[in-house]
């Protein structure tokens, strides 16, 4: 009986690293979208692009606002859609892919 449980657990664990061996050079790769607000449209669009990368990873949003940096994961430029706001400011809806590396 102890034979047979060993022979499983080293079957098991050898298909696990299979399994996770194939994940391994795949890049994960999702869209992501937020909004910003501002007195200017270039700040709105600064503000939808930081709540993406904050949406995504603190770490990331920081080392971006460090020195513009995004390790770990390869971040497309934004798209951005704008609209005048009533009275103040603009809105500003950014949307980009992010893969994490």
């Amino acid at each position: 009986m102890l034979k047979i449980r060993s022979i499983a657990v080293v079957a098991l664990a050898s298909t696990g690293l299979v399994v996770g061996s194939v994940g391994a050079d795949a890049k994960e790769c999702f869209k992501k979208a937020a909004e910003g607000t501002n007195t200017t449209e270039k700040g709105a669009q600064f503000q939808a692009f930081e709540a993406i990368l904050q949406a995504t990873s603190w770490g990331l949003w920081a080392a971006w606002m460090a020195n513009g940096s995004t390790p770990g994961y390869t971040v497309d430029k934004a798209r951005y859609k704008c609209t005048k706001g009533t009275g103040l400011g603009y809105t500003c809806v950014g949307s980009t892919r992010i893969c994490k590396l």
